[in-house]
């Protein structure tokens, strides 16, 4: 047993190197393409197909952590005191888009219990979490705590995530929707003694989250560690683009290698069901993102990014690569990640005593 572990740690450094080849080289030829998001999007596609395909791709937490952190610093360099204002204009915009989150969530739930009765086990828990707009990791570990289903959550957040990378950036590159973000990072150029300095703030900021058990503190830490130099007119550097691209790379390579050859076998109707519901939330958020920007005097493609169905990483990704109003983009999906994190166990409790979930 103790060769066959030695082996394995030995193998595992070789497994995550040949899975950022494969990655990069994916991200390479999505750019030379010209796909939208072409480090994040290629490696994404290129390692779900390989794992679910069988091949012995693996990711690494502190590769994750590293992409979570370049991505949370790139964005907190928006936030000059200019642009925190106009964060702030926009405060009840933001608060309307997490009411609409757990609204929208909260229906998916419903349509996901009424379509799939037939499954052993399927209980309101499950069909809640799974259903849940925000973190994937969190809203697993909630579902276990409630005595739900893990594996149907995580697969559901893995496919609703998955469609939601895929379908807005392509979706928004199709209809020529790009550069239209009037905010532009505070640090123009790259100092090198800055940008030391900037990656010891930050990561120190990351790494007291997560001492302290905060989630996805990687991103959080380091964007607002950056948020706050920022906003305080303290520019110490930009971030190089390759620190960017690398941090895109991380981030495909940690969704992709959640899927396995036995995903595809796991409960074909379930997933079939949520990749149908997410497409179906995808419209109803396009819809609702027009009649907000209306009201809040804001490009309707931000609003959209900012209250879409996906992730904080990708969708502020989404919004940098596109320069579609990056600081509001952010504000919508951290404060909604908060929120969905912080009410998603006490509004499952107080809606299931009342008999209101399926």
């Amino acid at each position: 047993m103790s060769t066959l572990h030695t082996l394995s740690s030995w193998l595992r450094p070789l497994r995550i190197g040949a899975t950022l080849v494969w990655a990069g080289l994916a991200g390479w030829v999505c750019s030379r393409v010209g796909t939208p998001l072409p480090w994040m999007i290629g490696p994404l596609l290129a390692t779900a197909l390989g794992c679910m395909a069988g091949l012995p791709l693996t990711g690494s937490l502190t590769l994750r952590s590293a992409g979570h952190w370049a991505i949370g610093t790139a964005l907190g360099l928006y936030f000059t005191p200019q642009v925190v204002g106009v964060v702030v204009g926009h405060a009840a915009a933001i608060l309307v888009g997490i009411a609409w989150a757990l609204a929208l969530g909260l229906a998916f739930g419903l349509v996901l219990a009424r379509a799939n009765r037939q499954i052993t086990g399927l209980d309101s828990a499950t069909t809640y979490f799974a259903s849940a707009i925000g973190g994937a990791s969190e809203m697993a570990m909630l579902a276990e705590r409630h005595g739900g289903r893990v594996d149907l959550v995580a697969s559901a957040h893995s496919v609703r995530i998955l469609m939601v990378v895929l379908v807005i950036p392509f979706g928004f590159q199709g209809l020529g929707l790009r550069g239209l973000d009037p905010f532009v990072p505070g640090p123009a150029e790259v100092h090198v003694p800055g940008l030391l300095l900037l990656i010891v703030l930050t990561c120190a900021a990351a790494g007291l989250l997560q001492w302290l058990g905060r989630p996805t503190p990687w991103v959080l830490g380091s964007l607002a560690m950056a948020a706050g130099l920022t906003a305080s007119g303290i520019e110490l550097s930009a971030l190089p683009t390759w620190m960017t691209n690398l941090g895109q790379l991380f981030i495909g390579v940690a969704l992709g290698t959640r899927f396995s050859p036995a995903f595809i076998h796991t409960a074909p109707r379930w997933l079939a069901t949520v990749a149908a519901g997410t497409l179906a939330m995808i419209v109803l958020c396009a819809g609702f993102a027009w009649v907000l920007a209306q009201w809040v005097d804001l490009h309707p493609a931000t609003v959209m990014l900012g209250t879409s169905p996906g992730g904080i990483a990708e969708m502020c990704i989404t919004a940098k690569v596109l320069q579609l109003g990056v600081p509001i983009v952010t504000a919508f999906h951290v404060t909604r990640m908060a929120a969905v994190v912080l009410l998603a166990g006490p509004l499952y409790r107080v809606l299931s005593r009342r008999g209101w979930l399926v």
